[in-house]
């Protein structure tokens, strides 16, 4: 199990809210079972809305693997991207108003990052004491690789910055001195996960 929280600007304490999550996320002992997951994540959901009155929150990406299968839960803009072959490809989708405004065809999702309210998300784990997160299941092959990050680096991503053959330590470098470079305004947080033959790392 993987994830990654990223605090929600411009509400109080989304540090402690992302830590908050983390925290009865790694307190689960295996077998982690499916409703021992949701059962974790909708108790930090709670604990940070009574803590905070929602008026603290964090967005949440996690992967959790079971022979092969990859299961994606998330909510807010924080997103999962698979890595097959030096291609990127984005698995989930944000929970923003722009997200909206994109499928609606207002905005050109080219400029979607440029947008006034690119930072405003639609759901998040701490604004609400009810949570839905979104789910999908993908199938890994072996080589392919997930990503895990915040938008501090999918707002900079290019699928060319995973052109060529990396070591996975490697690869998690390029991505975050990229995103230093392009735009070092916001919080990166990144984790990256490959299937080799019937094992991850």
């Amino acid at each position: 199990m993987w994830a990654v929280a990223d605090g929600m600007g411009g509400h109080s304490r989304g540090d402690v809210a992302a830590e908050t999550v983390i925290a009865h996320l790694s307190a689960l002992r295996p077998p982690i079972t499916p409703s021992a997951l949701d059962e974790a994540i909708q108790s930090a959901n709670l604990e940070i809305y009574e803590a905070h009155g929602g008026r603290s929150g964090t967005t949440l990406v996690m992967l959790s693997l079971d022979d092969g299968t990859a299961t994606i839960r998330w909510a807010g803009d924080s997103r999962a991207y698979l890595i097959r072959h030096g291609s990127l490809r984005l698995l989930t989708r944000d929970h923003s108003v722009v997200q909206e405004l994109v499928e609606a065809g207002v905005v050109d999702a080219a400029h979607a990052a440029d947008h006034p309210q690119a930072n405003v998300i639609t759901r998040a784990l701490g604004t609400s004491p009810h949570l839905t997160l979104e789910t999908l299941s993908a199938t890994l092959m072996p080589g392919d690789r997930v990503l895990l990050c915040s938008d501090g680096l999918s707002r900079t991503l290019a699928n060319d910055d995973l052109q060529g053959q990396f070591e996975i330590d490697d690869m998690a470098d390029r991505l975050l001195q990229n995103a230093l470079q392009r735009n070092a305004s916001d919080n990166i947080s990144l984790v990256i996960v490959e299937r080799f033959g019937g094992q991850t790392c």
